[in-house]
């Protein structure tokens, strides 16, 4: 696991001790970033599910101006602070250690421009974590994009099952076992 692209290029991340997180491979890492492309520059990026920090990392490795990591596991919570340190990406970083869930319920301090969601597998935290969204769309700056990571088979149609209805699916793309879901503001 390893910083694709930017000014941490090359550098290697560390894993979190465990089998509590799954990492992105770097193969899905490298697509999605090449669908955001230049529009990461500057923006802000809110990683939900860190894990490793991966993500995050990646984006300020390519210019996000401000990324949030939130993850309830200590040893993640260690691992993305070591991971910042080990690229240099500490300054425009924000670690917590939080519930997510209940962390996007509250009013948003600040609007995203992207928000990943990555949870653990199988136990429909990714459906329940973008129903509060659409229940609480200040965190999603208006032209923004929540993209979601999950297996294939964990995927439903949220839109037409009427469970969300301020965000829309435009887009879903499969790595392997990864599914990539983009949804935006209708």
């Amino acid at each position: 696991m390893r910083v694709i692209s930017g000014k941490a290029k090359g550098r290697r991340l560390k894993a979190v001790p465990g089998e509590t997180t799954r990492p992105i491979t770097d193969r899905t890492k490298e697509a999605l970033f090449n669908i955001l492309g230049a529009d990461i520059e500057n923006a802000s990026f809110l990683d939900c599910f860190a894990g490793t920090g991966s993500v995050g990392i990646e984006a300020l490795s390519r210019g996000a101006s401000f990324v949030r990591f939130y993850d309830l596991n200590r040893k993640a919570i260690q691992t993305i602070q070591e991971n910042l340190q080990l690229t240099g990406l500490v300054q425009n970083a924000q670690v917590i250690q939080a519930d997510v869930l209940r962390e996007l319920q509250k009013p948003p301090d600040r609007s995203f421009d992207y928000i990943y969601i990555a949870p653990p597998q199988y136990q429909g935290l990714w459906s329940k974590t973008l129903q509060i969204l659409d229940q609480n769309l200040g965190w999603l700056s208006a032209d923004g994009w929540c993209i979601v990571q999950i297996h294939p088979l964990e995927y439903e149609n949220l839109t037409e099952h009427s469970l969300i209805r301020h965000l829309v699916e435009f887009d879903r793309r499969k790595y392997g076992s990864t599914l990539l879901v983009f949804y935006e503001r209708r």
